[in-house]
């Protein structure tokens, strides 16, 4: 065997172990958590007719949403996903939390809905138009186009 032969074995060897361990870290699974619900421990402290929602907002934080106009609740949302390389995430938990009050804002109900439950909880989505318009780059420069004053860009003075 030469020492050519040798080598190339050897740089072989290299390349298909750095094939091996690249293929087996992208296929590496990735967890990604987003959100907050509470825990069923967190949650009895939670008394119906005495906690108010502002002893619950100050007791878990912010709400994912408020439903203050329709239902006069407060939704905390987690949701957990897998991620195996080049594929798509995959959400494999999914737990919103309701806390219903009443018109004197004490607590009225405490429900928990999980991805396995399948019901849609509608949030409170409060969208502001931001009055942009969307154009393109192009779009711009041609509605610019004709607005160009020839005295103005050739730098004469009124």
């Amino acid at each position: 065997m030469s020492r050519t032969t040798n080598t190339m074995t050897r740089l072989m060897r290299a390349a298909g172990f750095t094939v091996m361990l690249a293929g087996g870290t992208a296929c590496t699974k990735i967890d990604k958590f987003h959100g907050y619900a509470p825990s069923n421990e967190e949650l009895s402290e939670v008394v119906i007719g005495q906690t108010t929602k502002a002893d619950v907002v100050n007791r878990f934080g912010p709400p994912v949403s408020e439903g203050a106009l329709t239902t006069n609740a407060v939704y905390y949302a987690y949701s957990q996903f897998v991620h195996y390389g080049a594929f798509a995430p995959e959400e494999v938990d999914r737990q919103v939390v309701a806390i219903r009050f009443d018109a004197n804002d004490r607590a009225t109900n405490v429900a928990r809905y999980t991805l396995q439950d399948g019901k849609v909880v509608a949030l409170d989505r409060r969208v502001t138009d931001d009055g942009i318009n969307d154009v393109s780059v192009i779009g711009q420069l041609l509605g610019a186009l004709g607005r160009v004053d020839a005295g103005t860009f050739l730098g004469a003075e009124e």
